[in-house]
């Protein structure tokens, strides 16, 4: 499946619904706006407030926590090859929202990687 794409996305909600680790330690709504990618920009969130998790492609009102990143930079991350950490202190992304909820999720987030790694993604 192609990253960026509704099947990806569905794909990627699936993955987070099966994986209990994720599903006890999240609490976060994030938006994601990826630039300069080969379709132009794109859209897509993550919601794990409610009690199931969900991805999907477009916008979503007031998302705790917005992250930008290029095309490249998002798919180096989303391939496991740039650490998020790492991509923001070196300005390779933009976070902007809640900080202080962020910080409390890196378990969660660190489940979300485990849980999308073994989707055989197109970039």
């Amino acid at each position: 499946m192609k990253f960026l794409t509704d099947e990806w996305a569905a794909a990627v909600t699936e993955a987070l619904r099966a994986d209990e680790n994720f599903k006890n330690s999240a609490n976060l709504s994030l938006q994601f706006v990826v630039t300069d990618g080969p379709d132009g920009d794109a859209s897509f969130y993550m919601d794990a407030t409610g009690d199931e998790p969900v991805q999907a492609i477009g916008t979503m009102e007031d998302p705790d926590v917005t992250i930008t990143a290029t095309y490249e930079t998002a798919a180096k991350i989303f391939k496991g090859e740039l650490n998020t950490q790492m991509a923001f202190m070196t300005g390779k992304i933009k976070v902007s929202g809640n900080m202080a909820k962020l910080m409390t999720q890196q378990a969660a987030l660190g489940h979300y990687a485990n849980a999308v790694s073994k989707l055989d993604v197109e970039y």
